[in-house]
């Protein structure tokens, strides 16, 4: 036994993680789409954020995999720092039902468990048993990675260097904080940390305080694996991993102040005693502890509920702080992917909501307008590092147009007046136009990409002609992002002028295209891509007139109506 215990334990950590992983896809393959339903449900709400934040982390069975999510959603752009914070002290609550889970000792159920999970798995055809499969056979080999890990270890308990390292290391609080986070880190994965902390201690290796103290090492260690995770990205997800290591660093201190007080009321609200020893079934000499995985579940389950409460109401406090605790700028656009102005508690009141709407429009065609203008500047001054933003803000016009659309249908069902409902078909149009003209301009950066990576060179004639289009683009765009701001009636004559300016130019360039082909001026691949430009131009401009035209008929219509 005492040559084989090394291999016994680190081959009960192997079962372990399989079993996480296993467990973890079936939940994922179950949940499907309602992943994604989650994440988009996150708002400004912060406990809906911390809801969906423990729905994660239960999803994904880890806090360690949900938090380096998190990290990244923030990274692309897609949940502000705000919001994130909310979601990342969620997945502290998410873990502790894996970590409850986890310190239920039925090990005596797992070779059936993994049976009846192996069979679903491979003899049944509906998928939706097969990901069950999953989760049980994932179950089953959590539990039985657990028994072995015990029985690896249980010989441990009688090393004298075992007990001279837990008298000299475990016996500081601090340490056993630090050797619980390095743990995570080095196996990268929280619930396999505490799986491991769980197994040692039933052994008897390690003490509940010891233990106690390293399953506040594994919270750090989570944090520390985000804030890694972070490190390469955009400056806001550097805020994000900061704050939220400052947050759990923070928590692990005060409770390590008040640490017997804490382990007290971790003892009264469970049962038995933690460190009681009984006879083991790995041999006629161990003892085992078969309360302990309790304590120290609930360990992290107080922990996790103290961190919530304390801190979830600071978030607003924390996220404006983050700016000083790490300063810098990434830019002047704000491209919050969410919703600013539209709030469905207003509903009711048709009103109000229709000028939400307009609010909401006028900030879809600001970004648009933004958008082209960084779009054209790219054309002539190409930066890699910029696409990444442009990517961002046409996301954010999808986020946007989605969740417009779903306000003015629940609007609709509203009982409404005449004039209030002429208005929601006028502002769908308008939405989508706003859409599709990110749609365009993300066209444009793809062809400048491929010009880059594959070098093509256009004619001096062809970006001559493309700048041209380019300026008599901006200045319909710019026409009709003022018809959305209502500063001013857009002169109609002045319109078409532009309108008919725009097409002689374009046919123009046609002709001079097909000219160039014919002398061997350009190759195929480039008149490819310039075609593809000069459409895409095209389509922005006639995107743009036609939110005009739909915002010129609309208010003809209301003063008829008036009259």
């Amino acid at each position: 036994m005492h040559h084989s215990f090394p291999w016994e334990a680190l081959g009960g950590l192997g079962l372990f993680i399989l079993g996480m992983k296993f467990m973890s896809e079936g939940l994922q393959k179950i949940a499907g789409e309602r992943i994604r339903w989650l994440l988009e449900k996150i708002a400004g709400n912060r406990l809906s954020a911390a809801l969906v934040g423990g729905c994660l982390s239960s999803l994904l069975q880890s806090s360690s995999a949900a938090s380096i999510i998190v990290i990244g959603f923030v990274n692309a752009g897609l949940i502000s720092l705000y919001q994130a914070l909310g979601v990342l002290l969620g997945t502290g609550i998410g873990a502790t039902v894996a970590v409850q889970f986890i310190a239920f000792k039925v090990s005596i159920y797992s070779l059936p468990v993994i049976f009846v999970g192996v069979l679903l798995k491979f003899f049944c055809r509906r998928r939706r048993w097969v990901y069950l499969g999953d989760m049980l056979l994932g179950a089953g080999l959590v539990f039985l990675g657990l028994q072995t890990m015990e029985s690896g270890f249980a010989p441990l308990s009688h090393s004298t260097m075992v007990h001279a390292l837990h008298n000299h290391l475990f016996s500081w609080r601090v340490t056993a904080v630090a050797l619980g986070a390095a743990l995570t880190f080095l196996t990268q994965s929280s619930s396999a940390a505490i799986g491991v902390i769980i197994a040692m201690a039933g052994s008897g290796m390690l003490s509940f305080t010891a233990g106690a103290a390293m399953v506040l090492g594994d919270v750090i260690g989570t944090s520390l694996i985000a804030a890694i995770a972070s490190i390469s990205g955009s400056l806001a997800s550097k805020r994000t991993a900061l704050v939220f290591f400052l947050i759990n660093l923070t928590a692990v201190l005060l409770v390590l102040l008040f640490f017997p007080a804490f382990l007290k009321l971790v003892h009264i609200i469970s049962p038995g005693t933690a460190d009681l020893a009984v006879p083991g079934q790995f041999s006629d000499t161990s003892l085992v502890r078969p309360n302990i995985a309790r304590h120290l579940a609930n360990v992290h389950t107080v922990f996790s509920c103290i961190c919530l409460l304390i801190f979830l109401p600071l978030v607003g406090f924390l996220a404006r702080s983050a700016r000083s605790i790490l300063p810098g700028r990434e830019g002047d656009m704000d491209i919050e992917p969410r919703a600013k102005y539209i709030d469905s508690r207003v509903i009711n009141t048709p009103t109000i909501a229709l000028l939400q709407v307009r609010n909401e429009l006028k900030r879809m065609g600001e970004i648009a307008r933004s958008m082209f203008g960084e779009v054209a500047e790219q054309f002539f001054r190409y930066d890699a590092r910029r696409t990444t933003r442009l990517r961002q803000k046409e996301e954010l016009l999808d986020i946007l147009q989605r969740e417009i659309a779903g306000f003015l249908v629940l609007l609709s069902r509203q009982p409404l007046n005449s004039a209030t409902s002429m208005q929601i078909p006028v502002m769908l149009q308008m939405v989508t136009s706003l859409e599709h003209i990110g749609d365009q301009n993300e066209t444009i950066v793809r062809c400048l990409m491929r010009k880059k990576e594959d070098r093509i060179i256009f004619s001096g004639a062809a970006m001559s002609e493309l700048r041209n289009l380019s300026a008599r683009v901006s200045e319909m765009v710019d026409l009709a992002v003022e018809s959305l701001a209502g500063n001013r009636r857009v002169d109609e004559g002045a319109v078409q002028q532009l309108k008919d300016s725009l097409t002689e130019q374009h046919e123009n360039m046609k002709r001079n295209h097909l000219s160039r082909l014919t002398a061997g001026k350009c190759t195929v691949l480039a008149g490819v891509l310039y075609s593809d430009i000069a459409t895409a131009f095209m389509k922005i401009a006639e995107y743009a007139d036609s939110i005009m035209e739909i915002d010129r008929r609309f208010m003809d219509e209301s003063s008829a109506g008036g009259n």
